[in-house]
């Protein structure tokens, strides 16, 4: 019953949107009364809460089995094997996607269970850089300077995802991780119609990109 209720609610995200989702619109769908809806979700946002950890597992999942699927020598093929895991995720479960990384739902605060689920990919990257890094591939570049306050959050984020990667290493690679999902937001929500017709072609030439300012080259 509780994957049914979180199937008519993902039917419902596909119709409606999440600031729209409604414990009596899924019970209407089941065919249900709203009453036995609350015996498995106290509230809209518990239901929330479950459809975006899902989510968020799921393109980890993507990501981590297209990354693990590729040569562990090859940082390049990796680089682009957990890209693409993105992008093919994204395109069959667009609805999700924009659950999870599309505007905020007004009302809505994600409680501290989202946070290690929503990490899964970033994983990903901070574990490519480690081994670009130990492999001599990746390093601090003679020159390469961070403000100060931004050096410390990165340097952080380094300690918690890829410890031993320097920073400005580990701030690129933010960068460009960032990037990554702007380019599939971007062809996901419809801004390049008009623009870009080669999709395909147009994000294998944006991963390139960040591929060379991470330092990672064929």
């Amino acid at each position: 019953m509780t994957e049914e209720i979180k199937q008519a609610a993902r039917r419902q995200l596909a119709v409606d949107g999440a600031p729209n989702l409604s414990l009596r619109a899924v019970a209407r769908d089941l065919g249900v009364v709203s009453s036995a809806i609350y015996r498995y979700f106290a509230s809209r946002d518990e239901l929330l809460t479950a459809l975006i950890i899902d989510a968020y597992d799921s393109l980890g999942q993507a990501t981590e089995l297209a990354e693990a699927a590729a040569d562990r020598t090859d940082l390049l093929g990796r680089w682009y094997a957990a890209c693409y895991g993105i992008r093919n995720w994204a395109l069959v479960h667009p609805h999700e996607y924009a659950l999870i990384y599309g505007s905020p739902v007004p009302g809505y605060a994600a409680p501290p269970d989202t946070v290690g689920p929503a990490t899964r990919p970033t994983v990903v990257l901070g574990r490519i850089l480690h081994d670009g890094v130990a492999a001599g591939v990746l390093r601090a570049e003679p020159g390469e300077w961070l403000d100060p306050e931004v050096h410390a959050e990165v340097a952080g984020v380094a300690e918690a995802m890829g410890a031993g990667v320097p920073t400005t290493v580990m701030a690129r690679g933010l960068i460009a991780w960032t990037e990554v999902f702007g380019a599939v937001s971007f062809e996901l929500f419809g801004r390049l119609n008009n623009v870009i017709d080669n999709r395909e072609a147009w994000f294998t030439h944006q991963i390139q990109a960040m591929a060379r300012l991470v330092g990672l080259h064929p």
